[in-house]
């Protein structure tokens, strides 16, 4: 498993000085984060609410493998409102963490958004045609291939 260390210096306080070391963690163990901390419809299985904060926070502790001997780094204090750790300090982490567990850059702009801005589902490229009748189907269909047979033989012009 891939694993990156880094080295801070004091520029986020005495207490997170020292050098942290992150690992991948597996693909079962990052779906169980994400269990814990969501929550679905038991009609139409629908996520209801998902803690984003919560998940990202369990996937650093999870990551992270070695930290200075004074352990400045703990799961409530990533939580914590109050008295947390500085936000450049957690992105910094979430940063390294995403990338180690290959999170894709949209998947990380949705976990970085607050949730009441975005809708928790993206529309389907198809939901036209799912909604039509057939007939309207086919149309929609012999058009895309329209456009594509079109685009195919102005590129070779």
């Amino acid at each position: 498993m891939r694993k990156e260390a880094i080295e801070l210096d004091e520029r986020f306080g005495k207490e997170y000085a020292g050098r942290y070391v992150f690992s991948e963690i597996t693909w079962a163990k990052r779906n169980r984060i994400i269990q814990k901390y969501t929550r679905y419809s038991q009609q139409t299985g629908q996520v209801l609410t998902s803690d984003y904060v919560a998940i990202q926070a369990e996937t650093i502790m999870a990551s992270l493998k070695e930290q200075p001997q004074n352990k400045p780094i703990t799961l409530e204090k990533l939580l914590s409102e109050e008295d947390g750790v500085p936000i450049e300090l957690g992105e910094l982490f979430s940063q390294i963490v995403n990338k180690l567990n290959s999170v894709s850059l949209e998947e990380t702009a949705f976990l970085s958004e607050p949730s009441e801005n975005k809708s928790q589902t993206k529309p389907s490229q198809n939901s036209a045609s799912a909604k039509s009748s057939g007939g309207h189907q086919t149309s929609s269909l012999n058009s895309q291939q329209k456009q594509s047979s079109n685009s195919s033989s102005s590129s070779t012009s």
